[in-house]
């Protein structure tokens, strides 16, 4: 009798134990099936983000682009206008200051502009690929606008006579398998438009 009581009272235990470990258990699974859910939202939530970043960024720089394509057809005699200049000037990692070397490119640009007064220029903003696209949108325009600000500071340059964009990391010069990628790619490019009937 003794022995029965002993056995009875040890298998409600077990049988108690294996309960609570089965509780137990379906409770972590439950907390982590919870978990596995939340981290799958905030995943997708983030592709939306990134993908509506993405669509945005692709908007703004078509409407710069076009912005610029504008600008320069509204120019008198633009169909006389041809390219009469081109340079790059490029620029330290995650920087817009112009360089001592960037300054001797923009002078020429300058004495290029000055002895063509019905010329402009086109001066368009690009960067490497490090980093999120919009923060290099915005790094490529504060670059254009460095040397916007230059050539109308040294120069006087009018205002209306100069225009900016930028295309962040969208336009490499530069492949990744080329050699100085990066340092090619972080640059604006200046383009001077002139009338070539009365040069």
């Amino acid at each position: 009798m003794k022995t029965f009581v002993v056995m009875t009272l040890a298998l409600s235990l077990l049988l108690i134990g294996c309960g609570v470990n089965k509780e137990y258990v379906n409770e972590q699974i439950a907390q982590s099936e919870s978990r596995m859910g939340s981290r799958i939202n905030s995943v997708s939530e983030t592709a939306e983000a990134n993908a509506a970043d993405v669509q945005q960024l692709q908007q703004l720089a078509q409407q710069l682009e076009e912005k610029a394509d504008m600008a320069i057809n509204k120019a008198a005699g633009f169909e006389n206008y041809q390219i009469i200049w081109e340079g790059t000037i490029n620029f330290e990692f995650d920087q817009y200051e112009i360089t001592d070397v960037a300054a001797g490119i923009l002078d020429e640009a300058g004495m290029k502009l000055e002895g063509n007064p019905g010329a402009i220029i086109e001066i368009a903003g690009h960067t490497d690929r490090t980093g999120p696209a919009r923060y290099n949108l915005i790094l490529g325009e504060m670059r254009a606008t460095a040397a916007k600000r230059y050539l109308a500071d040294r120069f006087g340059i009018s205002l209306y006579r100069m225009f900016t964009t930028s295309y962040g990391e969208d336009k490499p010069t530069a492949m990744p398998d080329e050699q100085n990628t990066h340092s090619r790619n972080r640059r604006v490019s200046l383009t001077i438009w002139g009338n070539v009937s009365s040069n």
